[in-house]
């Protein structure tokens, strides 16, 4: 399984993966952009591609 994982130094909270998901897996807590849900990424890169600060890695785990 793979999964999201933010660069919170990269991240400048655009919100872009939460857009293009299209799962879902990604919320916001206390205006920054987090990975909510893991386990319904599957595994698509949407997010991974369209950053455009390439904050999020989609990687096993």
């Amino acid at each position: 399984m793979e999964r999201p994982l933010i660069d919170p130094e990269k991240c400048t909270n655009c919100f872009t993966c939460r857009q293009v998901c299209p799962q879902g897996v990604f919320g916001e807590k206390q205006g920054k952009a987090i990975v909510l849900w893991p386990e319904k990424c599957v595994a698509c890169k949407a997010c991974e591609l369209s950053c455009p600060k390439n904050a999020i890695e989609v990687k096993p785990y």
